[in-house]
């Protein structure tokens, strides 16, 4: 017998890491040994793989996996999460699975071990640390048990937290599979409850004995590499510095100090609403000893102005949840420790002080003498919005008198932001932004006081807009930008066919329409007309499209496309129709899967009728579309679920309540036999089974089902001969299969002469929970739809037509 290694496993080019990561199947294996034998099991070549080796000479060649070495130190990864594609989603496998304490590689002299590895090492491992899974695909928890020195003491390493644990905790207990409950009445014959368990073993870590006095050995500092000792002593400090810094933090005040200099930089680039994010100013660690007038000399260091010339601003949150400068600080408020003023000004009891440093300074830069503040003062500020730039910053801050107008700071408003003289302004006051904005007009010849401005208020500025700025700008003014800005969403669009890929984006408005949405996907893609493209919303759960497509103007706005439950996405899925969605909504689409009563061959069709069509017209669109192998065929439309057959559809039901979301269905032709039944004949279901892996009284069914006609004398025998011919199974592998009668997912297996019709009812098509069981290994591809070379598997080769 020839040997092609298929995976060359060499450790030896991995010495100097001494380990090697391992993966090892878990789903259909009992234990680690059953995985190795699964690694080395031979099997006979196909397809193209056999064509290569026979270009080589190789006439019976077969295929498998031989280690020329293993490591020392031998990490084995458990394969617990798989892609079902039947469900279209990852997977967790909580099989029971078993591990020793000892692993022994060199069983059965030595058949994980190719000719050319060395005997004489002695392949011995012992287990060193089990490291644990609790939970599901979506979200869980990391744990370990760990032997540190191989000792029969366990250790359970859970986060901060570790403790002693028994060998049973760490082994037996993370074996997975299902756990029964104590019973609460042992004197009563009480079926126990079982319960799959979701904590059980991922990675398990074993130690070669051979090796294990140079791998479980004390380490010195000499045996840390440089550039981790001057990490790990930059963690001590740092973990030191913030201990101390915990233990102090009721001495200390954090006081964070807005300037001009922060709005200018924020405006505009980081937000545009209010005036300041807090968290982006530079901040003092002050203790709460310290007098006010020391913390102004703190300032003075830092920012370089003498404390003559600051003059700091509370800032104070409003009832329409703006943050705004709402007073200065007094002398009396200056007179206080840092820890007074927190306390006296700060009721929400925030660990913070929040301070907003008003400085005037000169054209040469240099800070200037304060002016004097007044109640008849109103301090604000003020942005500059340019339409065409769609641009919004901060220019300033002026104080103006509660009984001037805003006439009289127009020239100063021009200067700051570089207009003319000439040029017209208008003025809005921005008001708030939650849970909409709010910024209204301000007629430049009312007193401030009539606009009921105050401290801290914001007031943006524009030129007056022309009579063409509505056609020339996106947002021709303040009001409308600041919409914008509020509601702008970028939008990832994914094709639904690529629903992992995101293809494009736009960026969009939350507020805008749905024709506004589908004629900016439309022109985006090219699409003439807009009403072609039909959207569908996603899951934020299960990270996958929802199951229905978005009606159209079934929403009003994008924002209640982007909404699931409490939860906003940014993703939106596409399709272009070849006809208006209107229309298609007025039609039934379903697709059927058809499959070829003659040839090796299955076909997908998009059938599209009106939603009071009947199964009969599915039929009938599905016969002009596909080969029949006679004329006068005739149809049927099945209902599979999970390899079974559910449901044969009358041909007069109506289609309209029929569901393709989660269920196949199936048009193939009917069988002449099944068209003349005689009085004791019977049409039974016939699907194909394993065994389950954990409980071998149950089955899991796999394939395609399908329907046979059965005589009321027929032996399994000459049934056997019938199946065999119809699936074209060969002679070697046909006699491994068993045969059995199954209901309620429990065989009962046939003998050769046993009469079959017995244990079914002559009901048409039967109960399809009652079936003729086929036992055989599940041979199919785990990919959807791969061409197999086994045909009894029924994974035909797929056309698809839409």
């Amino acid at each position: 017998m020839n040997y092609i290694e298929c995976i060359n496993v060499d450790f030896k080019s991995t010495r100097k890491e001494s380990f090697y990561d391992l993966q090892l199947d878990v789903k259909g294996c009992q234990d680690v040994y059953a995985s190795f034998d699964k690694y080395v099991e031979v099997e006979r070549l196909e397809g193209d793989n056999k064509y290569h080796a026979e270009q080589h000479g190789l006439q019976d060649a077969k295929k498998g996996v031989l280690f020329i070495d293993f490591p020392p130190v031998l990490q084995l990864q458990l394969k617990r999460f798989e892609y079902d594609f039947m469900r279209d989603t990852m997977v967790k496998i909580n099989d029971r699975y078993e591990f020793p304490l000892q692993l022994d590689l060199d069983r059965d002299n030595g058949k994980y071990l190719s000719p050319d590895a060395d005997r004489n090492v002695r392949n011995l491992y012992t287990l060193h640390s089990v490291l644990v899974h609790s939970g599901g695909v979506h979200g869980g928890h990391y744990y370990a048990f760990i032997r540190p020195t191989l000792s029969d003491q366990w250790f359970k390493f859970d986060d901060e937290r570790v403790t002693k644990e028994d060998a049973k905790k760490a082994l037996e207990e993370q074996y997975g599979g299902e756990e029964e409950l104590p019973q609460t009445n042992p004197g009563l014959n009480n079926t126990p409850f079982k319960f799959t368990k979701y904590s059980n073993a991922y990675m398990l870590v074993y130690i070669r004995e051979s090796d294990k006095d140079k791998i479980i050995c004390n380490v010195d500092e000499k045996d840390i590499a440089e550039h981790l000792r001057i990490r790990l002593e930059k963690d001590r400090e740092e973990k030191e510095r913030r201990k101390k810094e915990k233990a102090e933090a009721h001495l200390y005040t954090i006081i964070k100090v807005a300037r001009d200099d922060d709005l200018k930089a924020q405006i505009g680039k980081d937000i545009y609403f209010d005036l300041v994010d807090h968290d982006k100013v530079p901040s003092f660690r002050i203790q709460k000893q310290m007098t006010f007038t020391q913390f102004k000399e703190e300032v003075a260091k830092e920012f370089g102005i003498p404390t003559q010339f600051q003059r700091f601003w509370l800032w104070a949150k409003r009832q329409n949840h703006t943050y705004r400068p709402n007073r200065p600080l007094s002398p009396q408020d200056e007179a206080h420790t840092v820890g007074q003023l927190k306390e006296q000004v700060n009721k929400a009891h925030n660990a913070e002080l929040k301070l907003f440093l008003e400085v005037e300074l000169g054209l040469d830069l240099k800070p200037l003498p304060l002016p004097e503040k007044t109640r008849e003062d109103i301090f604000l500020f003020f942005k500059l919005y340019d339409p065409e730039k769609e641009e919004l910053r901060y220019v300033g801050r002026l104080f103006v008198k509660a009984s001037g107008r805003p006439l009289d700071i127009l020239p100063k408003l021009r200067m700051l932001a570089g207009f003319s003289q000439d040029d017209d302004i208008e003025l809005y006051e921005e008001i708030k932004f939650e849970p909409n904005v709010m910024c209204e007009y301000i007629d430049n010849r009312l007193l401030f006081r009539s606009c009921q401005l105050e401290d801290g208020d914001i007031i943006c500025f524009q030129k007056s807009p022309k009579p063409d700025s509505a056609d020339r700008y996106r947002f021709p003014d303040v009001p409308s930008f600041l919409v914008y800005i509020r509601n702008r969403q970028v939008v990832h669009f994914r094709s639904l066919e690529k629903p992992k890929e995101d293809d494009f984006c736009l960026e969009m408005s939350k507020i805008f329409t749905y024709d506004e949405v589908v004629e900016k996907v439309a022109q985006k893609l090219g699409v003439d007309d807009p009403s072609k493209i039909r959207l569908t919303s996603h899951n934020c759960y299960s990270q996958q499209p929802k199951p229905q497509p978005i009606k159209y103007r079934g929403v009003e706005r994008l924002l209640d496309m982007l909404i699931h439950y409490n939860q906003t996405s940014d993703i939106l899925y596409y399709e272009v129709l070849d006809i208006p969605l209107p229309e298609l909504q007025a039609l039934k689409t379903l697709k059927v899967t058809y499959h070829h009563a003659t040839k090796d061959e299955v076909s997908v069709h998009s059938i599209r009728l009106p939603k009071n069509s009947t199964v009969g017209d599915v039929l009938n669109d599905i016969k002009s579309k596909v080969e029949l192998s006679h004329p006068n065929a005739e149809l049927r439309l099945l209902e599979v679920f999970y390899h079974k057959i559910y449901k044969v559809f009358a041909p007069s039901e109506k289609i309209e309540n029929i569901n393709d979301q989660y269920w196949t269905l199936r048009a193939e032709e009917v069988p002449e036999e099944e068209k003349n039944l005689g009085p004791f004949d019977r049409l039974i279901h016939v699907y194909h089974f394993t065994k389950d892996t954990q409980n071998q009284t149950q089955v899991q069914n796999f394939g395609e089902p399908f329907f046979m006609v059965i005589r009321e004398d027929e032996s399994l025998s000459s049934i056997k001969e019938r199946i065999q011919k119809k699936l074209k199974v060969p002679d070697e592998d046909f006699s491994k299969w068993k045969f059995a009668y199954i209901s309620l997912g429990r065989p009962d297996y046939f003998e050769d002469s046993d009469i079959v019709a017995t244990k079914f009812q002559r009901n048409m098509y039967g109960a399809w929970e009652q079936y003729l069981g086929l036992e055989h290994p599940d041979t199919a591809p785990r990919k959807a739809h791969t061409v197999n070379q086994n045909r009894h598997s029924f994974e035909r080769p797929v056309k698809i037509y839409n």
